[in-house]
């Protein structure tokens, strides 16, 4: 394995920079508290181990190659992260004061949620294969070296997003009122649509 502190700088960067999960990470913080974020976060990290796996079979090399495999992935994922805007858009303000729903909290339904999201992306599958292979030594064994870039990658989930909850967990006080909350599902909403409408026009 080759220039792994490298590695490691620029998948922190990855995990660290914007984008859909961490949306759903601080959301759920916000909505459900840090107990509600395991759910999430663990679907998101087992997202990217089970996509990592992907990209290592003839399927990752598939929507690699085939535009047209790429396109109903993409549009795939676009429909979700849209979908999911709605969602954040129509629902009650929340209220940080109120009982959490257990049931939309539930660590089943928030892992599911977070799977399916990393699951839905084809650029997740497009890092592994253009940017793994940079970092594996062609004279070792190619298994083991991309075990352990996976993995690693997997705990930089597990590791930021947790950090990400714990900061929105404790900001959750500024917006402790009505309109906060209802300002944070918009938000939210709003970037998960946003979001939509880049994979939906993105190109490899």
């Amino acid at each position: 394995m080759k220039l792994y502190l490298l590695f490691l700088v620029m998948a922190a960067a990855t995990v660290l920079s914007p984008g859909p999960g961490v949306v759903m990470t601080i959301s759920n913080a916000l909505r459900f508290g840090l107990r509600g974020t395991l759910g999430g976060i663990l679907g998101i990290a087992c997202g990217a181990l089970m996509v990592a796996a992907l990209s290592a079979t003839s399927l990752g090399v598939l929507l690699a190659a085939s535009s047209t495999a790429f396109t109903v992935m993409k549009l795939v994922g676009a429909a979700y992260l849209l979908y999911l805007g709605i969602k954040l858009w129509r629902a009650p303000p929340f209220r940080f004061d109120a009982s959490t729903d257990t049931h939309e909290a539930s660590l089943k339904r928030r892992f599911i949620e977070g799977l399916t999201l990393q699951l839905s992306n084809p650029k997740v599958i497009l890092f592994f294969l253009s940017v793994f292979p940079q970092f594996i030594d062609p004279q070792r064994d190619y298994g083991l070296q991309f075990a352990a870039l996976v993995l690693t990658y997997a705990a930089l989930v597990l590791l930021i997003h947790s950090g990400y909850a714990l900061f929105a967990h404790r900001a959750k006080g500024w917006l402790s009122s009505e309109r906060g909350g209802r300002l944070v599902n918009r938000a939210a909403g709003t970037t998960f649509i946003a979001f939509s409408a880049l994979l939906a026009t993105a190109r490899r």
